[in-house]
């Protein structure tokens, strides 16, 4: 059976189909991890841990010298998103209450969740799409995107927006294991050929984990205004990552990971190598 092959046929599929498999696992039995404990549970709930080996991996499959273009692709993308994600937190702040919207059509949406959805990526998504497309500097360029896959920088933007406040140390906690494994790699190159070969090998992995966290119920259960939010980051999100994607990424850029980047926490890809 070509059940890799088949898999491979979709777009970041190495990861995706885990990700749905452990999503519909968590929404029809969210207990079976503690039911089963052990190795089983690990592997139902071990995002974080499995996440960090990975970035260790990646970190040490760049090469020093790839390090400007890690930068250059990455830092593009990422500053893009939060100067748009810190401007609608400071126009949002001025139309929504502090408490979020109470009645009707938009009830529950609030500053947060609008900047939530603004700026979060899926940096373990991108980094799979380029392991299957792009190369392994465009694959390292997810060291800043890693920033965006969780609460920092939404507390971050909100911090600067007089909204909440932030741990700056958690800014060294989410990239030391990419830094250690890149001093690693690049003082052995046998080290780096070690690691490197670990890195795809993980992605279903956490895949499988971050999936785990999902519950379909609850996407069915924000119904429109969840599908209206989608829409609304793709669009505001997605026109200013294109321009700068094509303007400061390079040349050759064509936008088309922006599109993808853009896509609330869902995907992100980068370089001259996306898909078509």
């Amino acid at each position: 059976m070509k059940i890799k092959a088949t898999i491979e046929r979709i777009p970041g599929g190495m990861m995706l189909v885990p990700l749905v498999l452990g999503a519909i696992l968590n929404t029809l039995a969210p207990d079976t991890g503690a039911y089963f404990g052990g190795f089983t549970k690990g592997m139902i709930t071990g995002t974080v841990p499995i996440l960090a080996v990975w970035f260790f991996c990646i970190g040490a499959s760049i090469n020093l010298r790839a390090t400007g273009t890690v930068l250059r692709k990455s830092g593009t993308l990422v500053i893009t998103k939060i100067a748009v994600a810190w401007v609608v937190a400071m126009v949002c702040a001025l139309f929504i209450p502090e408490n979020g919207i109470q009645t009707g059509f938009f009830a529950g949406l609030s500053v947060l969740a609008i900047v939530s959805a603004m700026d979060m990526t899926n940096g373990g998504l991108y980094a799979s799409l380029m392991n299957q497309y792009g190369t392994k500097e465009e694959s390292g360029a997810f060291v800043l995107m890693s920033l965006e896959s969780g609460p920092l920088m939404t507390m971050l933007i909100l911090g600067s927006a007089g909204l909440a406040s932030f741990e700056p140390h958690h800014f060294v906690g989410a990239i030391l294991p990419f830094l250690i494994g890149f001093a690693l790699g690049n003082l052995d190159h046998d080290l780096r050929d070690f690691f490197s070969k670990a890195t795809p090998v993980l992605i279903p992995f956490f895949g499988f984990a971050l999936g785990n966290t999902i519950n379909l119920k609850v996407i069915l259960d924000t119904g429109l205004l969840g599908i209206v939010l989608g829409v609304a980051v793709i669009i505001i999100t997605g026109i200013p990552l294109i321009i700068a994607d094509r303007v400061i990424g390079g040349r050759k850029r064509n936008g088309r990971c922006s599109r993808l980047f853009s896509r609330r926490g869902r995907r992100g890809e980068s370089g001259d190598h996306c898909p078509d």
